[in-house]
């Protein structure tokens, strides 16, 4: 007899269960919704903004379906496409540019299936809609930026070490330094060799003409390059997070090209504006003489000064008169991390580079008593978050910022200026939209010509080989079922390269279980009983089919490993089919068979 035990079927049983619980997710499709995020750092989503939104959706005459905050956003749900872009307008003019209003989707999973984690498959931009930008990085701006920061560093060192100078001058792609006398010239090279030891430096020493030259080498050269795309790629991660965008590609492209693909964001405009967002941070001198602070609230600002405002504790905005002159700027900050103060409140740590330093040193120590307004940039927008009295000098490039900020409002600051700004500028090559009703075509003619796939399989195995036929198409659909509630649980994306990948998938597997049936076949005409044809059958063709799969298994592999992609997305789809399709078609329908001759006395197999 053939028969498995009662634990192995239940645990089958239990599989396939699972598999349909994490599919369902798929079938529930996706509302138009807006999403609704800070547009500044100093300028929080609360929960407050669900009512907020809904109020401002009424007024105009539209009622949203659902709303709710998650992850820092609002995400507001409605019936049609056309109420989405009426509300869209009306809630950005309410709320102004501090935030953002951006189109989006919202699936349609019932709650109980997101608590245990169960969410649709991934869809790329070509089925789902959305937006793709292919960027350039400006690597001539990357390079006239390392040389200038050179040029910066230079200055400064040669000014601690009391070593004179003529002039420190940029010329193409090289940093001159002039220099008096040969004696000199050896001060400096050794001083600047020290501090620039990646960079490659020569002397010329002639009469009347001394001077060091540094210059990139190739590796260096090299080297920033590859560092402008990784931080921009970095920037860009960080931007399109704060939206909250599903599933964003960013990957480089080449040498100097980025591509950035948003599924679902329809709003090409909004989507630009969130790759462009930039934070920074500047340093200025607080004037604190309270009758020019006077004549600046009552509209007449002195020449030299801006008027901005000050954030305190208790959430008021007072003003404050800052000098126009940059101290200090975030191009100097090499680390920002979110920590506390000596008082226990939240504050953000940052640490300077060598040039950064020695500024903050200087202006500390020639500013005791004076005050220090620490601004946030971003956008174009400054806004002060913390202006203290320096009381004595600040040494060892390690700054503090603290004021009226939160745990959350820390970290957001960290994060931008550790990663808000670009190291290149980036221009667009290539920009295109995909809308939704596109991305639906591709989604029914996928689903369609997948469909018509398995009804012919099935309808062939079934007339070839009767009740074995009909286990194998039971299996078939298992096989599916099990693909696609991986592709969903491993957040595989899935694209048009990917429908044709599970088409192919359902041909692959259908061939084990022709492999098993033709087998089966074979003993019963060797003469073996029918329940011994069932078990050798089985048995014997595993080792084909394990070995078939194997070899298919390491092609995928390889074009995972090296494609990209559109590639990569059919090599996920086709080696997570490869697993299913063997055990979908050696312990699915084994179990089945088992079911149907296992428990009794056979004379003849219907195969």
């Amino acid at each position: 007899m053939n028969r498995y035990p009662l634990w192995k079927y239940l645990l089958i049983l239990a599989s396939v269960l699972l598999a349909l619980i994490y599919t369902i997710p798929n079938f529930y499709g996706e509302s138009p919704a807006l999403q609704i995020s800070s547009g500044r750092a100093t300028v929080k989503v609360t929960p407050d903004m669900v009512e907020r939104a809904n109020t401002i959706a009424k007024a105009t005459g539209l009622t949203p379906v659902d709303s709710f905050f998650e992850n820092g956003s609002v995400k507001v749900r409605f019936q049609d496409t056309d109420s989405q872009l009426k509300a869209k307008d009306a809630i950005q003019a309410a709320l102004g540019d501090d935030y953002i209003v951006a189109l989006n989707l919202i699936s349609d999973t019932p709650v109980w299936l997101t608590k245990l984690h169960a969410k649709p498959m991934v869809l790329g931009l070509d089925l789902r809609g959305g937006v793709h930008f292919l960027f350039e990085v400006d690597m001539k701006a990357a390079i006239d930026k390392a040389l200038e920061k050179t040029a910066g560093d230079i200055r400064r060192e040669l000014k601690d070490k009391k070593i004179r100078y003529g002039k420190v001058s940029r010329e193409r792609d090289r940093v001159e330094v002039q220099l008096r006398d040969a004696e000199t010239l050896k001060a400096a090279n050794a001083a600047i060799s020290k501090i620039l030891s990646n960079l490659k430096v020569q002397t010329v020493a002639e009469e009347g003409n001394y001077k060091l030259i540094v210059t990139f080498p190739a590796a260096a050269v090299l080297q920033l390059k590859n560092d402008a795309v990784t931080q921009n790629i970095t920037t860009l991660h960080n931007r399109i997070n704060e939206l909250g965008v599903s599933e964003p590609v960013i990957q480089q492209q080449g040498e100097g090209r980025i591509v950035v693909q948003l599924p679902g964001v329809q709003d090409t405009a909004k989507a630009k504006d969130i790759l462009g967002r930039t934070a920074t941070l500047e340093v200025r001198m607080v004037e604190d003489d309270q009758a020019k602070l006077a004549e600046a609230i009552s509209g007449n600002v002195p020449a030299g000064f801006e008027l901005m405002s000050e954030r305190r504790n208790d959430g008021k905005n007072v003003p404050i008169l800052l000098r126009k002159e940059v101290e200090l700027t975030g191009e100097n900050i090499n680390d920002a991390q979110a920590g506390f103060d000596d008082k226990n409140e939240p504050a953000v740590h940052l640490g300077l580079d060598s040039t950064g330093a020695a500024i903050f040193k200087t202006l500390t120590r020639e500013n005791v008593g004076k005050r220090v307004a620490m601004i946030l940039v971003e956008k174009g927008k400054g806004e002060v978050v913390t202006a203290p009295v320096v009381r004595g000098e600040i040494g060892g490039g390690r700054v503090q910022i603290s004021g009226s900020m939160g745990v959350a409002e820390a970290n957001d600051t960290a994060l931008l200026l550790r990663a808000g700004s670009l190291a290149a500028p980036m221009n667009i090559v290539e920009e295109r939209t995909i809308g939704p009703s596109l991305g639906k075509e591709n989604i029914s003619k996928g689903f369609n010509s997948t469909m018509y796939g398995f009804v012919a399989i099935a309808i062939f195995m079934m007339l070839y080989y009767r009740v074995f036929g009909v286990v194998s198409t039971i299996a078939l659909a298992a096989n599916l079922v099990f693909l696609l509630a991986l592709l969903s649980l491993l957040g595989v994306t899935l694209t048009l390269p990917g429908i044709a990948a599970i088409a192919l998938t359902l041909g692959m597997a259908i061939d084990s279980n022709v492999l098993i049936n033709e087998r089966v076949r074979e003993e019963l005409r060797s003469g073996a009983t029918p329940q011994m044809a069932i078990k050798n059958g089985y048995e014997h063709a595993f080792a084909t089919i394990l070995d078939s799969n194997i070899t298919t298994l390491i092609a995928g592999l390889a074009l995972l490993i090296f494609g990209s992609g559109a590639i990569r997305g059919f090599a996920w789809v086709h080696c997570i089919g490869i697993l299913t399709s063997m055990y979908s078609a050696v312990f699915v329908s084994r179990a089945m068979i088992n079911l149907i001759y296992g428990n009794r006395r056979v004379t003849t197999l219907s195969v």
